[in-house]
């Protein structure tokens, strides 16, 4: 896989708006001012950013974050 095959992708439906994507990388995440779900700002990210990525989807407690490659 290269960064720019990557690609966030966020389920909607199973995200329990906990907030851990957003605490372990702000910069690709952010939480829907309405109901809390996550909100992808950067779905292909590059860099230092692609591990960050990767942390926020192992650290998901709903499992609502996955990466396509």
């Amino acid at each position: 896989m290269t960064e720019a095959t990557m690609k966030i992708v966020a389920d909607l439906s199973r995200c329990v708006g906990a907030g851990q994507c957003v605490l372990t990388e702000p910069a690709l995440f952010d939480q829907d001012p309405e109901d809390g779900t996550v909100v992808v700002l950067d779905e292909q990210p590059s860099g230092d950013l692609v591990r960050a990525a990767y942390d926020a989807v192992r650290v998901c407690p709903s499992q609502a974050l996955s990466i396509e490659e």
